[in-house]
């Protein structure tokens, strides 16, 4: 690959220390080094987003959402000047900017904001230059002028973003592990590497699980930027996420994932009458919470369950608002369960095969592994279990879908 222009991304685990940022600043160089322009974005080195979380949290429990925005965005900071000195210490030309420098806009929800548009005039002409431009992942500047942040894991997002906006050939994504693997290593020993992933697959493994930003996916799909996700330690290839062609035969099922960040709320006696869902999940998506997975009871004596699935984060202002609207329009009761995780199976294949999900279940079934919740899509099953019991159903279904290494 020679002659291009490539945006690189690289993650905490990729600029951990100052080893590791020597390492990707040699990376960075070769590529040049074959005629390539490059533009880097960075997340925080290693843990610094979660400590800095920490640390705020330890001040005030509840920390305003735009001083963690402020807070947050530095640690990108770091991670991009002390990159750009690591490549002007070997001798190649680079500079540094944060996310409001490079003109990166977005909406004004603080901690989760949305990007609206990225003005690349500064970025093109440094790139013109000759220069390496090494951008800060997970943040920019909202409408209103406030530094934002873009939600966790939101550098991918930063790096797909930039690649769409700059025509980049190629977004690759460096992380720790050597690609998007049949499911997580670390839980299933045996799980294998895929080589390549649709678009609509790689979305649906990261909406349920896979380390990899939705939303970058989304804008990936949208501009269709092919995508690299590969190791910043090895030079082995990875796996590449984009459309192709239709293959003769599909397998039915890619990968296997898992969660554990999310809980369970249950409105407990609603009143059956029109309208009463749109309530609720207005009035949650006006506070940009994102709810996953709903489930209804049948109707009895003019009342229903109503069960839905939130990120733990979103936990306790989801627990508000739905305790408010319950005085409101008549809810009994307001449940949470944090002791929930959920599995999935992800396939295109899945589209043109039956039986798959009661091969799901039975697999689950034979396990002694009761489920809570289900829901589906034309290309996965996700199945909500108790969290203690999460990760021998993901190695269930693993083993059950044949996806171990051949």
């Amino acid at each position: 690959m020679a002659g291009q222009l490539i945006v690189q991304k690289y993650g905490g685990s990729s600029v951990a220390n100052t080893a590791c940022i020597e390492n990707v600043a040699a990376r960075i160089i070769k590529y040049v080094g074959k005629g390539n322009k490059v533009a880097v974005v960075v997340s925080a080195m290693g843990d610094t987003t979660d400590d800095l979380i920490a640390m705020a949290k330890k001040i005030n429990p509840n920390p305003s959402e735009r001083e963690m925005d402020m807070l947050m965005s530095t640690g990108e900071q770091i991670s991009t000047a002390l990159l750009a000195m690591a490549i002007h210490k070997k001798g190649c030309e680079a500079i540094s900017f944060t996310g409001p420098q490079v003109g990166i806009i977005t909406d004004t929800s603080h901690t989760k904001a949305k990007i609206l548009k990225i003005k690349t005039n500064r970025l093109k002409k440094e790139l013109d230059n000759g220069k390496i431009v090494i951008v800060a992942g997970f943040q920019g500047i909202s409408t209103n002028d406030e530094i934002t942040t873009l939600g966790r894991g939101g550098s991918d997002l930063s790096a797909v973003a930039l690649a769409a906006s700059l025509g980049a050939a190629i977004c690759e994504i460096y992380t720790d592990v050597e690609g998007i693997f049949t499911a997580d290593p670390r839980v299933v020993a045996d799980a294998r590497k895929i080589d390549y992933l649709t678009f609509d697959e790689m979305l649906e493994l990261a909406a349920r699980g896979a380390k990899m930003h939705t939303r970058a996916v989304e804008v990936a799909k949208k501009f269709n930027i092919p995508l690299h996700i590969r190791s910043a330690f090895s030079d082995k290839e990875g796996t590449i996420v984009m459309d192709k062609g239709e293959r003769i035969e599909e397998a039915v099922v890619r990968g296997a994932a898992l969660t554990e960040k999310e809980a369970k709320i249950t409105l407990c006696n609603v009143p059956d009458e029109p309208g009463i869902a749109a309530r609720v999940f207005t009035e949650l998506a006006g506070s940009n919470i994102n709810v996953d997975m709903i489930v209804q009871n049948v109707s009895h004596k003019n009342s229903t369950d109503l069960s839905f699935t939130v990120l733990k984060d979103d936990l306790s202002r989801a627990l508000k608002i739905s305790r408010k609207l319950a005085g409101r329009i008549g809810i009994k009761e307001v449940l949470a369960d944090e002791n929930i995780a959920r599995v999935s199976i992800v396939g295109v294949g899945m589209k043109s095969h039956h039986g798959v999900a009661a091969k799901c279940f039975s697999a689950l079934a034979k396990n002694k592994i009761n489920i809570e919740m289900i829901s589906t899509s034309e290309i996965s099953i996700s199945c909500v279990v108790k969290k203690e019991l999460g990760k021998a159903a993901l190695a269930a279904l693993h083993k059950e879908f044949e996806l171990q290494k051949k």
